[in-house]
């Protein structure tokens, strides 16, 4: 989810996973179908809107807020709570990593979990985006989505002198809500999310979740 934009936000954000990471300032992105010919009200908007809708949101708040970054890095994190986070379906993310160990562990032990990793994401993501200098961002074309209920949106981040990226967004549609979310990455064939859940179900079955939980913990402060 190096969430889920740039090269060095892109391989290590949505799960580092993620979002997701996700997505590009409204100068960088190109796409063959506005934003506004497509109704982004409806809980059931297309996910290649969400993604597109989010990195508006998301890189114009950075760009208008650089030299209050500067003076201020936490001020990254409320940006990306604000405009990040709501389309990073962290929760189902977290389940996926826990795999096997979903089961096995207690509701309190669950929430827990998906709690600190939330919080872990947001501090992968405030990080990750401070590296972010305009690159260009290139979204797949809007397509339909009817009966799907997860769909892989392909992007591309390009910068000037350096390999073109290729980014496969995971993008889950909540049964419950009708919302699409990003709960997993994939650059250049590699997902961030099966990464993820290798390294910490070992770590599990080693040393448990309740410690692998607190390590989550600390390392998002």
């Amino acid at each position: 989810m190096r969430i889920l934009l740039v090269p060095g936000i892109l391989a290590f954000s949505l799960f580092s996973i993620l979002s997701t990471s996700v997505l590009a300032a409204p100068s960088a992105t190109t796409a063959s179908t506005p934003i506004s010919t497509v109704s982004v009200t409806s809980v059931n908007k297309s996910p290649y809107v969400v993604l597109k809708t989010a990195g508006t949101g998301l890189f114009s708040r950075i760009s208008a807020n650089q030299k209050a970054i500067q003076k201020f890095p936490h001020l990254m994190r409320d940006i990306v709570e604000e405009e990040l986070m709501p389309s990073i379906d962290y929760r189902y993310a977290s389940y996926r990593i826990l795999g096997k160990h979903l089961k096995k562990i207690s509701k309190e032990q669950r929430a827990e979990f998906v709690e600190a990793m939330r919080h872990y994401l947001v501090r992968t993501y405030s990080i990750a985006l401070a590296k972010y200098k305009n690159q260009k961002v290139v979204f797949e074309n809007d397509k339909p989505t009817k009966g799907k209920r997860i769909i892989g949106v392909k992007t591309q981040i390009i910068e000037k002198g350096s390999p073109t990226i290729n980014i496969v967004f995971q993008m889950r549609k909540n049964k419950k809500t009708g919302e699409w979310k990003a709960f997993d990455i994939v650059v250049e064939g590699i997902s961030l999310l099966s990464t993820k859940q290798a390294e910490l179900n070992k770590k599990i079955a080693k040393q448990g979740i309740d410690h692998v939980t607190l390590e989550l913990v600390a390392l998002a402060k």
